[in-house]
């Protein structure tokens, strides 16, 4: 059967409970997804601090064929790019900056290192997002940065973030689509503190000095991201979740909702709809954590269902900015982004595709009929929409990108040492 039938017979049955495939897919070509570099070069960066990743973070695996360079990590990108239906973004982290083989501390950075980064995004339509690197440093080695004791190191991080702020201002002008500048910082302790009240007095002092510039919200949003606990901060996190959400509703600014950074089964889909009474916009960074943040690859799960749900059903498509977030390094990388980011655009399609005869019953107290519905909708032929839908967008449907990938990695990946 062609794909154009499948999809038509599909539209039949989709049609008889109240759901618009055209409208669907309109409407799915709209939302990007924030593809993120780091999964490219297992968080690697283009700089020489002398700081290893550490602060928490811990990338796992060796595959071959990593990028070494930006033009090699742009090459990765515009493979996966070409295999994912829609038109996305790409997040940045500071140290993914080119600095020409000087050595430019991040309290030095400016637009001009992100040059080939933006003239990359506008060539190929994209827009930009853009994340202060508050780690891989000697000034962030013993796990504090914005919260740090030494006003100089709190210094000098709150100027390395006032200035991603002017670099992600510089992006959304350049391109013409707002850049989301996104905080997170890896301070928090091993053990029990004494004193949890000063730490975060600090922090909230930090981040009110690195947002005290006005920047247009049309060309830079910013974001602030909490977290549960990392590896060397298990007892004590500065910014966690009440803290950032505080931050975020007082400050108005965007909170980020990051999978992989509450208990183990929490979900985040709950808390969107729950935030967003209080915030006009917020940031997801989507992951899969498997008994703790461990970044894995985004699957079809339960957890990724959930969130595309609330956003889509909801409406809630221009209110959230989605965002991917994990790095493996036991897989062929392009093809981690590719999986991840199909998964994420395929779990919106599936939200968009359901049923308003499940919203009627539950507003008409018919809770048997919304079960009902609810399990019926587990069944009804997606995958004949999602082909079609990739094949509208040019992209494969099915695993056959899967062959391009192999391709790529035996004609680029396999050459590189």
């Amino acid at each position: 059967m062609s794909i154009e039938k499948a999809y038509l017979l599909a539209g039949e049955r989709y049609a008889a409970v109240g759901v618009d495939l055209e409208r669907a897919l309109k409407t799915l070509a709209t939302i990007p997804i924030s593809l993120h570099c780091w999964q490219g070069d297992d968080v690697g960066g283009f700089e020489n601090t002398g700081g290893a990743l550490g602060n928490g973070l811990a990338v796992t695996g060796n595959y071959p064929g990593k990028a070494r360079t930006p033009d090699e990590l742009r090459a990765d990108l515009d493979k996966a790019l070409s295999l994912i239906p829609g038109k996305h973004r790409l997040n940045l982290h500071a140290f993914y900056g080119e600095f020409g083989g000087k050595k430019v501390d991040r309290d030095a950075i400016e637009p001009k290192h992100f040059a080939n980064w933006i003239s990359w995004a506008k060539k190929n339509g994209l827009g930009l997002d853009f994340n202060p690197t508050c780690f891989s440093h000697p000034k962030a080695a013993d796990g504090f940065t914005l919260s740090h004791t030494d006003k100089n190191i709190r210094k000098f991080w709150i100027e390395h973030c006032i200035r991603s702020r002017e670099i992600g201002a510089a992006m959304g002008k350049a391109l013409g689509k707002t850049c989301v500048t996104n905080v997170w910082i890896p301070d928090g302790m091993k053990d029990t503190p004494a004193d949890r009240v000063a730490p975060r007095a600090r922090l909230a002092e930090s981040l009110d000095a690195i947002f005290k510039k006005h920047i247009s919200s049309k060309l830079n949003l910013d974001a602030v991201e909490p977290k549960l606990f990392g590896i060397g901060s298990e007892s004590f996190v500065v910014g966690s979740h009440e803290f950032y959400l505080g931050y975020a509703v007082s400050r108005k600014k965007l909170l980020t909702l990051d999978a992989g950074h509450y208990h183990p089964t929490e979900g985040i889909a709950d808390k969107v709809s729950s935030v967003l009474q209080y915030l006009p916009e917020i940031l997801l960074h989507v992951s899969r954590g498997v008994r703790w943040d461990s970044d894995h690859v985004v699957v079809l799960n339960d957890d990724l269902l959930a969130i595309a749900r609330e956003i889509a059903v909801n409406g809630f498509e221009k209110r959230v900015h989605i965002g991917l977030d994990y790095f493996d390094a036991s897989i062929n990388r392009v093809a981690a982004w590719t999986i991840g980011t199909r998964n994420m655009v395929r779990a919106l399609l599936i939200a968009l595709l359901e049923s308003p005869l499940i919203r009627t019953a539950e507003a008409a107290g018919d809770f048997t009929t919304r079960l009902a519905l609810q399990e019926e909708a587990k069944t009804l032929p997606v995958g004949a929409v999602w082909d079609y839908y990739c094949e509208s967008q040019g992209v494969p449907g099915g695993d056959a990108w899967l062959t391009e990938v192999k391709r790529y990695e035996k004609i680029v990946l396999s050459k590189r040492n």
